[in-house]
């Protein structure tokens, strides 16, 4: 028994090692949860690891692309006040001194 755990135990950590999801922090967070999860849920320690991996990754992409979409929206509402005149503090600038 030891041995067919140790053999899976190395061959998840080469093909998570070839994907590249070693690199991403928010796939070991996830991971380890999920391990402790599933160890707790009747010894699913591998299963709740590979899953807390993909949901980790999941939670980290998607809080990416929202951030990118709030920077995106800022600078086009930055664009939008300079294109019309007006100044950082929101008021407009006039031609007359």
């Amino acid at each position: 028994m030891k041995t067919k755990l140790i053999a899976v135990s190395i061959a998840m950590s080469l093909s998570l090692a070839s994907a590249g999801a070693m690199a991403k922090p928010s796939c070991l967070k996830g991971a380890a949860a999920g391990a402790v999860g599933g160890h707790f849920l009747g010894r699913h320690h591998v299963l709740g690891a590979a899953v807390g991996c993909a949901v980790g990754h999941h939670m980290s992409k998607k809080q990416e692309r929202e951030q990118a979409q709030a920077q995106a929206q800022a600078q086009s509402q930055q664009r939008t006040q300079t294109q019309y005149g007006q100044s950082q503090y929101g008021q407009q600038q006039s031609g007359r001194r």
